[in-house]
């Protein structure tokens, strides 16, 4: 049930608080892109998440946003905004426990089709593929997705614009 635990140094994750960044990337139309994600080993137990992950050796957490899109998505014509939202978070996956420091940043884009170009293996065991959303069609959603109120997050985001500095998100803890 994770956020993410699939991206970039997750194969190696061993424990401790691990620095996520994260990406709300938009289209033209206010679509938000997420991935589909599952158990590795039970592919009926899945969530929809943003795409991001690990933060690598000393790269920035805006290099890693960027590095983690391009990833999982094979989208490299992003126009990286400010961190909206924070988070911290624990959950099982994968057999482990993760606990994660995540942070959202806002991306906009024109390109829309989507490829994943470098995933670990955990990924290719666990993604199961990318799709755009509305603000409507979220809130409406019966899937899982996390954040778990990021219906509301986006639209508040479409409505007022992005904060005038990170919101601390509650945390999640499963």
């Amino acid at each position: 049930m994770p956020a993410d635990a699939t991206g970039g140094s997750g194969d190696t994750y061993t424990g401790g608080l691990r620095k996520v960044a994260r990406v709300v990337l938009l289209d033209p139309d206010d679509r938000i892109l997420l991935l589909n994600g599952h158990e590795p080993d039970d592919p009926a137990d899945e969530w929809w998440f943003t795409p991001g992950g690990g933060v690598e050796g000393d790269e920035s957490r805006e290099q890693a946003a960027l590095r983690e899109l391009f990833e999982e998505t094979g989208i490299t014509d992003v126009e990286l905004g400010p961190v909206l939202w924070r988070r911290m978070c624990s959950f099982p996956f994968a057999g482990r426990r993760w606990d994660q420091d995540e942070w959202y940043f806002l991306a906009r884009t024109t390109q829309t089709a989507t490829g994943a170009t470098r995933l670990t293996d955990l990924e290719r065991r666990s993604v199961a593929g990318a799709r755009w959303w509305t603000c409507e069609e979220l809130a409406r959603a019966h899937e899982t997705v996390y954040p778990t109120r990021l219906a509301g997050l986006l639209r508040r985001l479409l409505d007022e614009g992005p904060p005038a500095g990170p919101v601390t998100l509650d945390a999640e803890i499963v």
